[in-house]
């Protein structure tokens, strides 16, 4: 651009609108070329969210998107702007953090963005048209590896030979006198092109990940230098549907059924298995593969990356072999308490009674323990045919009274429980109860709490109140591993949220959770 017009911001748009017509872009459908490209950005950068958007006035309009629902965005997008005037690649690494765009309707409204990364679509004079970005609603302060930044700033190149394709065909249609001149700037456009792909080639192979691609039909048609690398296959011997006899036979099937179902709804491709390792031994891999529309929606293409994760699943195996161990050990040592009070009551039948009641509040402990420690697939305890309210009131029998009255007092509606929510809940008020014994409305004979349930509509509300025990002090000072706890279990695993007042009377805990996060299996089942 010339000094007079980069000095004029209203010359600099109206330069702009000149160029983008130029290219006969403006408000035209989506194009396959453009949205690869875009696609293709959004894969290796590990983005939901996708654009090639071009600055048009007040206007920020999309000749390629993925994840937005909008062709274009009015008054032009804060986010697209602030790139189009930075050079290289711009990174907003957590916009609700950052000055320039925490008030953003973007950001603030219930898109979320939170992560941004723009690269300039500039062309041969310096003038920023637009920017191709991707966008993430999690933030990322690491940002992107130096893989992923190249890979922007290639693509957006990409782009602009692709502008200036378009508009070399037009000047070709539009005038015959400048035929010569066409032919010559579509063959520089190609070269350009060319170069981009011998890029893409050059960023592809050196990527840690496998990257494949995959005809329509499922049919394998390209690996990078990884994978060969990975498996130590010969290049070319896996294509079409040879890659199947990489995987562990015990895995075979599985990725093949998922594979199948991808190329049948066209949703996205998502697998772990074991594959075969050049060393010949097996390697646990996470594949996962996304299609690419044209137009009418039809895939066209997909492209997929493999993932070496085995490092990850020893180490998950190990710490639950850990857990696992430290379980047992905890399950043995009420075993070996039961058996000493059975002795002792033996060779003291003064001590039976005293035995016998013991005996029946660690057998109750022990059943509570099966439910908060950690567990496997096959090890974990069926909850069939039982009730939230028959699951609760087995839990607090370790702190009954010796009558048998319970001082746990449940009351209200009862629900339907699932197997998968028994761990959160039980976690709750087994460290609830646990504190309540040691210093709150369990820790005195007269001492009471009573636990209400209610459903209020697609809400389940349970309200713990501790009563005759000694006076609250207020509230602990910090937090402290059970206080994490109880979030952890409320707010992490039921997607609820929790509410603790320290009464002077006692203490007060509501705990408000979705209705379906008690039958999360049953809930799942009736979806369409």
């Amino acid at each position: 651009m010339t000094s007079s017009i980069a000095s004029d911001p209203d010359a600099i748009e109206a330069e702009r609108l000149r160029v983008l017509r130029s290219f006969d872009i403006l408000d035209t459908d989506p194009e396959q070329a453009f949205n690869d490209v875009m696609l293709l950005a959004a894969r290796i950068c590990d983005a939901p969210i996708g654009m090639v958007s071009l600055a048009v006035g007040d206007r920020q309009w999309f000749k390629a998107r993925e994840g937005v629902d909008v062709p274009e965005i009015g008054p032009a997008s804060a986010f697209s702007r602030y790139a189009m005037r930075q050079p290289g690649v711009t990174l907003v690494r957590d916009a609700s953090l950052d000055p320039l765009f925490a008030d953003h309707p973007l950001v603030v409204g219930k898109s979320g963005f939170r992560f941004y990364a723009g690269a300039p679509l500039i062309d041969d004079q310096g003038l920023a048209l637009g920017a191709l970005c991707v966008i993430d609603t999690r933030p990322r302060p690491q940002g992107l590896n130096e893989i992923q930044l190249m890979t922007m700033d290639v693509l957006a190149r990409q782009v602009m030979a692709l502008l200036e394709r378009r508009r070399a065909l037009r000047e070709r249609r539009r005038s015959d006198e400048a035929a010569t001149a066409a032919v010559e700037a579509a063959r520089l456009v190609t070269e350009k092109l060319a170069e981009s792909d011998a890029r893409f080639q050059a960023i592809a192979d050196s990527m840690p990940q496998m990257v494949w691609s995959s005809r329509p039909d499922g049919h394998h048609d390209y690996y990078n230098a990884r994978w060969y690398t990975f498996t130590g296959a010969a290049e070319g011997s896996a294509l079409g549907d040879a890659w199947g006899e990489m995987i562990h036979p015990e895995d075979q099937e599985r990725a093949r059924t998922a594979w199948r179902a991808s190329l049948s709804t066209g949703e996205p491709y998502e697998v772990e298995y074991r594959l075969l390792h050049h060393t010949g031994s097996y390697a646990w891999t996470l594949s996962r593969a996304m299609p690419i529309r044209d137009a009418s929606g039809t895939v066209t293409r997909w492209f997929g990356t493999g993932t070496d994760i085995d490092e990850m699943k020893r180490l998950e195996q190990a710490k639950a072999l850990l857990s696992q161990e430290l379980s047992h050990r905890i399950k043995n040592i009420f075993a070996v308490i039961s058996a000493l009070l059975a002795l002792s009551a033996r060779q003291y039948p003064e001590a039976k009674a005293f035995a016998a009641a013991a005996r029946t509040r660690i057998s109750a402990l022990a059943r509570a323990h099966e439910f908060v420690r950690p567990h496997t697939e096959s090890s974990r305890p069926s909850l069939d045919g039982t009730t939230l309210h028959a699951f609760l009131r087995d839990l607090f029998l370790p702190y009954d009274e010796e009558g048998g009255s319970p001082r746990v007092i449940i009351s209200g509606d009862d629900a339907d429980f699932d197997d998968q929510a028994a761990t959160p809940v039980a976690l709750l008020f087994h460290e609830l109860a646990t504190n309540a014994a040691k210093y709150g409305g369990l820790s005195v004979p007269d001492g009471r709490v009573a636990l209400t349930t209610l459903q209020d509509g697609d809400r389940y509300v349970m309200t713990w109140r501790e009563r005759g025990g000694p006076p609250a002090n207020g509230m602990p000072q910090g937090a402290g591993f059970g206080t994490s706890l109880l979030a952890l279990s409320i707010e992490g695993q039921l997607g609820g949220s929790l509410k603790q007042t320290w009464a002077r009377e006692g203490l007060e805990v509501v705990a408000d959770i979705p209705a379906t996060a008690l039958t999360p299996r049953r809930a799942a089942h009736q979806l369409p």
